[in-house]
C-alpha cells in the first residue's frame, strides 16, 4: 500500500462529468464523477452526482444505506426538500426517489449498489 498522500487525493474539479448510465439505462440530465473506485466490487461507492434542472432518479432501494451531502442547488428526496449544506443519512433498505427542479450537485457514499424499483 502506498504511503504517499497524493496517491489518495482526487481533484474532482479537474474531472469531466459523465452521463449516468446504469445497467444500460441512461438517466437523462444526471451526471456522475467517481471519487473512489473499489476494484473488489467493481463499483464506485463514493461519487459526485449532478442533476440538471428537471432531472430525476427513479424510486429505488438502498440495501446498504447511503450518505448524501448537498453541495449546490436543491432537490426533493421523496417529500423532503434538501439544499446546499444539508446532510441525509439513509438507513439500509430505505426507499426513495430524487428530483431536482432547479438543478443540484451532491456527494454520495453508497456502500452497496442501489436497486431500482
Amino acid at each position: 500500500m502506498s504511503t504517499d498522500i497524493f496517491d489518495f487525493i482526487v481533484n474532482s474539479h479537474k474531472m469531466e462529468w459523465q452521463p449516468l448510465i446504469e445497467n444500460g439505462i441512461h438517466y437523462k440530465g444526471v451526471f456522475v464523477k467517481s471519487l473512489r473506485y473499489d476494484e473488489s466490487t467493481k463499483r464506485s461507492p463514493s461519487i459526485l452526482l449532478k442533476f440538471e434542472p428537471g432531472a430525476s432518479y427513479p424510486y429505488h432501494n438502498h440495501p446498504g444505506g447511503e450518505e448524501l451531502f448537498m453541495l449546490k442547488g436543491s432537490c426533493m428526496v421523496n417529500e423532503a426538500f434538501l439544499e446546499a449544506g444539508d446532510y441525509l443519512y439513509t438507513p439500509a433498505n430505505y426507499k426513495h426517489g430524487v428530483t431536482s427542479e432547479n438543478g443540484c450537485e451532491f456527494m454520495l457514499n453508497i456502500p452497496q449498489e442501489v436497486e431500482i424499483l
